[in-house]
């Protein structure tokens, strides 16, 4: 039998079955990074060029809210219709808005979780 003191060691070591743990925040990135690839193009220079394009398009000011940042770490490209991989979805300047964090986090991602998957 198997004392709950020899597990513990073995235990840490066990990867999680359903995702990594919560607060893990580069666990979760790579997590995602394997299970949907085209994450990587948003590492693209392609991508930083188009988003900075959105940008100077929108005014550097959010689409819900109305508010100007010119702090462009403060500002996301976002995506309207989710492109879930989809490469024409994913480039197409029409799909894009600039949008704040606050805005972002918020309401935008609220709205998309109430949305099944498809």
């Amino acid at each position: 039998m198997v004392k709950l003191t020899q597990l513990r060691p073995l235990l840490g070591r066990l990867s999680p079955m359903l995702g990594p743990a919560p607060g893990d925040e580069k666990e979760r990135n790579r997590f995602r990074a394997d299970s949907e690839p085209w994450r990587k193009l948003y590492a693209t220079v392609q991508w930083k060029r188009l988003r900075l394009r959105i940008f100077l398009r929108d005014l550097f000011s959010c689409q819900h809210c109305g508010k100007i940042i010119s702090d462009t770490s403060k500002l996301i490209a976002h995506h309207k219709k989710p492109h879930h991989g989809d490469v024409v979805l994913f480039w197409d300047e029409g799909n894009i808005e600039t949008v704040c964090i606050p805005c972002h986090d918020g309401p935008i991602k609220a709205k998309e979780r109430a949305q099944p998957h498809a």
